[in-house]
């Protein structure tokens, strides 16, 4: 069976058998989904229509925000329309677009993340030229070279993957289209493949990582010299969300992906896949918002204009 025919149908195995586990897993996805999309799209629209919104970080803010939207929608529907429907076959194209647009909202995750944390940097270490440095046709062209880079790095790897051959199995052993359990049904010669997306992890974590650290080094080192301690105070809070957030996507992929074999783990995997793909974009929101008097006002005010609009 080779995967270049259109009608090659890959068999997804899930989380579990269990019928009460999936109900309760059906019931958590679905609310958490909803918490994500509910969530993230209030920071889209207040980043939006807030006129105290309209800054850099905010605007990095709004498109992180529909990242994560764009990263969870890839997995989670289709995975509650499975446990939903008992439906768990996927097509090859299917797959291999999920596949996809998961490396590609992934990396480019971790790229934007570099990009805020360059934004904290200017803001806190040059605030003067902050509105000079940071313009919005800067920060434009800082989200496009985020999303070109991405695809510089994620299209050689997945071109090798889409060349794979499925002669064995069918069988996915996930509940999405992930590399490792791929790479364990593929009768190809994967080793060549398997240290080139290890290279690829490693030295695109090691850059981003490296430069989220510098960012925050200078910014300490800047903060430490503040004569206020109000002043550090604040100015650490600013970037304590955005710290959170790197800690849990860089951990998070660290515990999955950056590993010899791709082949290894797949079923701790699982777990921490749906734990990444529904709890973490859902999470990240209220780690930005209930930690900034800015956007939480901004709520306060549009809750007040959309009462106001109601009762009229």
């Amino acid at each position: 069976m080779k995967n270049h025919t259109t009608s090659t149908i890959f068999i997804l195995v899930g989380l579990t058998d269990d019928p009460n586990l999936q109900i309760l897993l059906l019931v958590f996805l679905f609310l958490t989904y909803f918490l994500c999309i509910f969530g993230n799209l209030a920071i889209i629209i207040l980043t939006l229509v807030d006129s105290h919104l309209q800054t850099p970080m905010y605007f990095f803010l709004r498109n992180f925000s529909v990242l994560e939207v764009s990263f969870t929608s890839v997995s989670i529907p289709r995975f509650l329309y499975t446990m939903a429907t008992g439906d768990n076959t996927m097509t090859y194209n299917a797959c291999f677009t999920q596949l996809f647009f998961v490396f590609f909202f992934s990396v480019t995750e971790f790229l934007l993340l570099t990009a805020m944390s360059y934004d904290r940097y200017v803001a806190i270490c040059k605030p003067l030229h902050y509105m000079t440095i940071m313009s919005n046709r800067v920060c434009i062209r800082i989200l496009m070279g985020c999303i070109m880079l991405t695809l510089i790095i994620v299209i050689p790897p997945f071109t090798l993957v889409f060349d794979l051959n499925f002669c064995d199995s069918n069988i996915i052993d996930h509940f999405g289209c992930d590399v490792g359990p791929m790479l364990k049904i593929t009768c190809s010669d994967t080793e060549f493949l398997e240290h080139f997306v290890f290279i690829l992890a490693v030295l695109t974590l090691l850059f981003t990582l490296g430069c989220v650290t510098m960012s925050y080094t200078h910014i300490i080192r800047t903060i430490l010299r503040f004569p206020s301690a109000q002043q550090r105070t604040k100015a650490f809070s600013t970037c304590s969300s955005h710290i959170i957030v790197v800690s849990i996507t860089y951990g998070s992929c660290v515990f999955i992906y950056i590993k010899p074999s791709a082949k290894e783990g797949v079923a701790m995997n699982k777990v921490a896949a749906v734990l990444i793909t529904s709890v973490a974009p859902v999470m990240n929101p209220f780690i930005y918002t209930l930690r900034n008097k800015q956007v939480i006002q901004a709520f306060k005010d549009m809750t007040k204009r959309i009462a106001a609009i109601s009762k009229t």
